[in-house]
C-alpha cells in the first residue's frame, strides 16, 4: 500500500534521541527543547516560541494566554479539524462558525467583516454577539492544508474591533504570503501540530510562536502549571503541557531538513497538478492564490459536483489498487458537539467538504509511486 503521508526519520533523530538516553534528559527539561524553540520560531519567522505536547494544547493554552474565558465566543472556520473549536471549548467558550472563502478554503473576510458589523455591538468596551449575549473574544483563522489565510485582512479587521488573533496554523510550517513566513502574518499568536502526519513531526506535539515576549512568556508559565519560582507555589490555574526533552530531539533533526521537506512537499503537488490539467473540470488541484505560498501539507483534488465518480467510489478505486486516499475534514457545524453554535450559511463549506481526495504525498514518495497514483487516478476518471 501507498501510503498517504509517512514521516522521513532517516535524519539525526536517531542519534539525537540516543544523546538524550546517554545524557539522562528525557522528560520535559534538557537541551534540545530550547534549541527546537529556537528552531521553530526562525523559520516562522518571528523571534519567540513555547514548545508544547500537541497543537491542540497549543492553541488552548493561547486561547487562554489572550483571554477567552467561560461562555466567550472565539471566530471560526467552520472547514477545520475538528481540535480548533475543541481548543476552545476548553476554555469554556464556543465557537462561532464562519463559512470559508472558495478561493482558498480559508476564513472569509468580507463574512467576518459582515458579522462583525451586523451581528455584533460594542457594550461598555466589550464586543457582544446580539443574539446570543455572549462575548466574542478572538478570532482564530485557520491555516487550511498548509496555505495561509488572508491575513492582511484579518488582522486589520481584528485591530478595529479590537480582537486578538490566534492563528491555528497546525500544517503550515514552512508556508508564506508575499515572501512573508507564517508565523509573521500579523497574528498575535500562531500555533502548529507536529503530529506524525505533519510534514516535520516530533511524534506528537506543538508550538506557540509570536512576535511579543511578554505573551510569549504568558503562555510558556501558563503551560509549565503556572509555577513562578522554584517552591511548588502555583499563581493560577496552569497546564501541564510541556514538550519532552526526546520529541524536541526529534523536532530538532526535523527541522534541519525543513526546506527540502516542503520542497518535495510542492513537487509532490506541482506534479499531480500538470498530470490532472486535462481534468480540470473534474478534479480540481487544491487551491494556491497568487502570492501565497503553501506549505503543501497534503494534496489531491476537489472532485466536480455530480460526478459520476464520486469520493466514496474514488476512494474505494485506489485501496483496491494499493493506493491510500481519505476524504477530508467535515465542517464543525456539522458535528455533534458543535450543532448548536452560532453558524453562519456554509455555502462553500458544505459544497465542498464531501468532494475533497486526498492523495499520497509523504516526501518520501517516489517519481515511480506517484505516477502510480496518478494513472490510478486517470483510470478511474477515464
Amino acid at each position: 500500500m501507498i501510503p498517504l503521508a509517512i514521516p522521513d526519520l532517516s535524519g539525526n533523530e536517531g542519534r539525537y534521541l540516543q544523546e538524550c538516553i546517554a545524557t539522562g534528559f528525557v522528560s520535559s527539561v534538557g537541551p534540545f527543547v530550547s534549541r527546537f524553540e529556537q528552531a521553530v520560531a526562525e523559520a516562522a519567522g518571528v523571534d519567540h516560541a513555547v514548545a508544547t505536547c500537541s497543537g491542540t494544547a497549543g492553541l488552548h493554552v493561547a486561547l487562554t494566554a489572550v483571554g477567552v474565558e467561560r461562555d466567550d465566543l472565539v471566530l471560526l472556520p467552520s472547514l477545520t479539524f475538528i481540535a480548533s473549536a475543541n481548543a476552545i471549548a476548553y476554555c469554556g467558550a464556543m465557537p462561532w462558525l464562519l463559512d470559508v472563502e472558495a478561493s482558498s478554503w480559508n476564513l472569509d473576510p468580507l463574512l467576518l467583516e459582515r458579522v462583525l458589523r451586523q451581528e455584533c455591538q460594542q457594550v461598555e468596551q466589550r464586543l457582544i454577539h446580539r443574539a446570543s449575549g455572549r462575548r466574542v473574544a478572538a478570532v482564530m483563522p485557520v491555516h487550511t492544508l498548509g496555505l495561509p489565510a488572508d491575513m492582511m485582512r484579518i488582522t486589520a479587521l481584528a485591530k478595529a474591533w479590537q480582537l486578538p488573533v490566534v492563528a491555528d496554523a497546525a500544517a503550515a510550517l514552512g508556508s508564506r504570503c508575499q515572501g512573508v513566513a507564517v508565523g509573521a502574518l500579523g497574528a498575535d499568536l500562531t500555533v502548529f501540530s507536529f503530529n506524525g502526519n505533519k510534514t516535520v513531526t516530533t511524534g506528537g506535539g506543538g508550538a506557540v510562536v509570536g512576535r511579543d515576549p511578554s505573551l510569549l512568556q504568558r503562555v510558556r508559565h501558563l503551560s509549565t502549571t503556572a509555577r513562578p519560582g522554584e517552591a511548588y507555589e502555583h499563581d493560577r490555574i496552569g497546564f501541564n503541557y510541556r514538550m519532552t526533552n526526546l520529541q524536541a530531539a526529534v523536532g530538532c533533526a526535523q527541522l534541519e531538513r525543513l526546506s527540502g521537506f516542503v520542497a518535495a512537499k510542492r513537487r509532490i503537488r506541482d506534479r499531480y497538478a500538470a498530470a490532472f490539467r486535462s481534468l480540470a473540470n473534474r478534479f480540481r488541484p487544491f487551491p494556491e492564490p497568487a502570492g501565497y505560498q503553501s506549505a503543501c501539507w497534503f494534496s489531491g483534488g476537489l472532485l466536480a459536483a455530480g460526478d459520476r465518480v464520486n469520493r466514496e467510489a474514488m476512494q474505494a478505486g485506489l485501496r483496491a489498487g494499493g493506493i491510500a486516499a481519505r476524504s477530508f475534514w467535515q465542517p464543525i457545524h456539522l458535528q455533534e458537539p458543535y450543532r448548536q453554535a452560532p453558524c453562519t450559511e456554509q455555502t462553500v463549506s458544505e459544497a465542498i467538504w464531501g468532494r475533497i481526495v486526498t492523495l499520497p504525498c509523504s516526501t518520501t514518495l517516489t517519481e515511480q509511486e506517484q505516477e502510480q497514483v496518478i494513472a490510478a487516478v486517470l483510470q478511474l476518471l477515464a
